[in-house]
């Protein structure tokens, strides 16, 4: 994963130019923008168990069978990994607000998780409903 400015210092040495034009503007523009970002992550930040706990139990509300017996967060234990999971994955949606760049949430966070997810016996069925 790679900053703006990496990203910028990439392009422009891959073309053997200065960062100029275009590229200095949408760099401009990011810094402009800075403090809406800062303040976004800030309040998820300082929210993030409400965020969850109302997360999952939206989750629940719509698939009441995860909560029976047998079902994916039936037990305490299972509960506690998802609240931790969800916790996780909102710590990496602030991670790519904070960047203003997406692609942390597929690099790091979503891409393997529903494989990790199948290799711990974690049921998958409602977990690309968390992470949209």
């Amino acid at each position: 994963m790679l900053d703006a400015f990496s990203k910028a210092v990439v392009s422009a040495d891959a073309g053997g130019k200065f960062v100029a034009g275009e590229e200095l503007a949408a760099l401009k523009s990011f810094i402009g923008e800075g403090n809406k970002r800062l303040d976004a992550v800030n309040a998820i930040a300082s929210n993030a168990s409400c965020i969850v706990t109302d997360a999952i139990s939206g989750i629940i509300c719509e698939s009441p069978g995860l909560v029976s017996p047998g079902g994916g967060v039936y037990t305490n234990r299972k509960m506690a990994a998802c609240l931790r999971d969800g916790e996780i994955i909102l710590r990496y949606i602030t991670y790519a607000l904070l960047t203003g760049d997406s692609s942390v949430l597929s690099d790091r966070c979503l891409n393997g998780l529903k494989e990790t997810y199948a290799a711990l016996g974690v049921p998958v069925g409602n977990l690309f409903v968390l992470s949209i």
